[in-house]
């Protein structure tokens, strides 16, 4: 299950970097920013008819996930047993020329979620992707502001920490945002005494 779990987390990464690289090669900006959380847990609490799980983590707080019906053997899990977590996300834009990028595109949402087989040790991952694509309606090189305008019609400012990437952009171009998040949890054998 754990060669399942890297072989999805870097599928979904991988759409993030080629989106990335392709941005980089046209001569418009493009960045990715990733994170990582990695942290072993203890379950607390286990409610098997809601399908929810209490964990507290290595600096004492507690958080519940709720786990969904694709998740099997959750009842082979215990009040006490250790759970490894793991929590990736990442950030990608690129910029496009409005005449390269046609039409304004839609949000779009996919996810992924994978589990273990019957008999094995519980363990799952959930990868989530959402991409969301902005027109350009002004900039301000000096203040380093740009002001998107989202397919919905929503206006957002934002401030562009990197001066780099408003060179070559200008008022009209598109960008895209690819928001993709996954959660791996695993069960881990109990530390020895």
């Amino acid at each position: 299950m754990k060669k399942g779990f890297v072989l999805l987390i870097m599928m979904a990464f991988g759409l993030v970097l080629v989106s990335g690289v392709v941005a980089q090669e046209k001569g418009k900006p493009g960045a990715i920013k990733t994170k990582t959380i990695k942290a072993v847990a203890t379950v607390e609490a286990i409610d098997l008819d809601k399908r929810l799980v209490t964990l507290k983590g290595p600096k004492g707080n507690v958080f519940s996930l709720t786990v969904g019906e694709k998740v099997k053997n959750l009842d082979k899990v215990k009040v006490g047993d250790l759970v490894d977590v793991r929590y990736y996300e990442a950030v990608a834009f690129k910029v496009k020329a409005a005449e390269e990028a046609g039409e304004a595109e839609k949000s779009q949402a996919s996810s992924k979620m994978e589990s273990a087989k019957p008999g094995e040790e519980p363990a799952g991952v959930a990868i989530k992707q959402r991409t969301i694509t902005a027109n350009i309606e002004a900039l301000d090189a000096k203040t380093q502001h740009v002001t998107l305008k989202g397919p919905e019609g929503n206006i957002l400012v934002l401030k562009v920490k990197n001066p780099k990437y408003l060179e070559n952009v200008k008022v009209g171009d598109k960008v895209t945002f690819i928001f993709t998040d996954a959660l791996a949890v695993s069960v881990v054998p109990a530390k020895k005494k």
